[in-house]
């Protein structure tokens, strides 16, 4: 228990297990963040055309979308990363960074599209009825009848998917990139399991501080508004 201790002070008394710890941190929230806006963004226009009225115009669009968001949630992460990396984006000196970014990208981006297609259809088509009667348009009828009740449905599960993706980055370690949980593998590597599982703890606490302070914004965020609504 003494040279479990031990290990802690030292790697926090050691400037290059630090910076090294923080280097891999700073990576993941990175990938992380640049994901989940790819994830967000793209999962947006999915929803949108699935959820849209039946047209020869979006008959191929739909298939499309339909073939992409089966094929990416039917397949592992890991796999996905594999081809991006060794596959589509094997190009000499193509950057590994923008590489990860749209694996965890467009892999968060059929789950995303899930959410709010899901959001979307959970608002009473009645009121899109009354809202064509009273002769509105229908961007009109989405932007201010749909679309902020489809919003407030599906910030728990939002929620549950960024904390999924920060999750999920842990494996770009696996291509070789230096994400915390590679930074964490490489202090500990090559010593006692004492020297390895503080390290590996450290990082722990670097993903668990981060979830918990995603939770707590969201909690924030759904009793906003839910006060708003009962104001109404």
């Amino acid at each position: 228990m003494s040279d479990f201790f031990a290990k802690i002070i030292e790697l926090f008394s050691t400037p290059e297990y630090i910076d090294s710890l923080l280097h891999g941190f700073l990576l993941t929230l990175e990938i992380s963040f640049f994901a989940i806006i790819v994830g967000f963004t793209l999962g947006t226009v999915i929803a949108l055309v699935e959820t849209a009225k039946p047209s020869k115009w979006l008959t191929i669009p739909k298939f499309i979308c339909r073939i992409y968001t089966t094929v990416i949630r039917g397949t592992p992460m890991a796999l996905q990363l594999f081809i991006m990396f060794f596959i589509i984006f094997a190009i000499r000196d193509f950057p590994e960074l923008i590489t990860a970014i749209l694996a965890f990208g467009f892999n968060s981006a059929a789950y995303t599209s899930e959410i709010i297609r899901g959001g979307i259809l959970s608002v009473d088509k009645g009121q899109t009825e009354a809202g064509l009667a009273l002769g509105l348009k229908n961007s009109t009828i989405f932007f201010k009848i749909v679309a902020p009740q489809a919003i407030k449905n599906i910030i728990p599960a939002l929620g549950n998917e960024i904390i999924t993706v920060i999750k999920e980055t842990a494996i770009v370690s696996m291509v070789g990139m230096y994400d915390l949980n590679m930074a964490a593998k490489d202090i500990g590597s090559g010593h006692n399991l004492a020297s390895y599982i503080v390290p590996m703890f450290t990082a722990a606490l670097f993903y668990l501080a981060t979830i918990y302070l995603i939770t707590f914004l969201v909690g924030r965020l759904e009793k906003r508004l839910r006060k708003s609504d009962l104001m109404e």
